[in-house]
């Protein structure tokens, strides 16, 4: 079997980083490799995550510059990138790896489930999972997976502060079309939460409609922050 990298980008995540290593405590046992980058956390997550992980490195801060570090560090033939509050799909790695060899896909995802109650988040997921059919444009919530010499070919994650999922989405489709698997990966919805379900999703859509218009992600990461994620 060919081995995957699953590098996790981190920041002040001690209260959830453990879980999520521990689920994938299989992965690793059939020699598939996890990889933390952690972006100056003030927690204890380095700490933690030095029990679980094959390797954990430091990096500057920002999801893009932590994944791009991961990916220079690792050492599988296919990329997994991994939300630090994310849970994989039982048997992934077949999933992946079998997907990828029976199609010309160079990249792909999950479908996602959002872990909480409301009912809006079943709009939410059901919509992310839709749309990245149509659009070819898929989100880190979906567990983006890549083949490492189509992620080296358009030189990786653009240096962005916000809305890196969407361009690396848009740089990978010319290559090809992504394999969109329908088993579900599980993702916290505490970003949700935190600022207000309904908010949250407004939010989120008046920042990718500025950004499709050309507005900066630096910009809209200020954005962001200041609505309390």
């Amino acid at each position: 079997m060919k081995r995957l990298s699953i590098i996790i980008p981190a920041l002040n995540e001690a209260a959830c980083i453990a879980a999520t290593l521990e689920s994938l405590d299989g992965l690793r046992s059939r020699g598939h490799e996890v990889i933390v980058v952690d972006g100056g956390s003030n927690d204890a997550t380095v700490a933690i995550a030095e029990g679980f992980a094959d390797r954990v490195i430091v990096s500057v801060p920002g999801r893009a510059e932590q994944m791009n570090a991961g990916a220079r560090a690792a050492t599988g033939e296919t990329l997994l990138f991994l939300h630090a509050d994310s849970r994989l799909p039982v048997d992934s790695d077949r999933l992946v790896l079998q997907g990828l060899a029976a199609g010309d896909a160079a990249w792909g995802r999950f479908d996602v489930r959002i872990a909480g109650p409301h009912i809006l988040l079943r709009l939410v997921e059901g919509m992310m999972n839709i749309r990245s059919r149509l659009t070819h444009i898929c989100t880190g919530d979906q567990c983006i997976f890549v083949r490492r010499e189509a992620f080296e070919a358009i030189g990786g994650y653009p240096q962005l502060a916000l809305m890196e999922d969407i361009a690396i989405s848009a740089r990978l489709r010319r290559i090809s079309a992504p394999l969109c698997l329908s088993e579900r990966c599980i993702t916290s919805a505490r970003r949700w939460e935190s600022g207000g379900v309904l908010r949250t999703i407004l939010l989120m859509w008046w920042l990718r409609l500025q950004y499709a218009f050309g507005a900066s992600p630096a910009r809209l990461a200020c954005a962001y922050r200041r609505r309390g994620d």
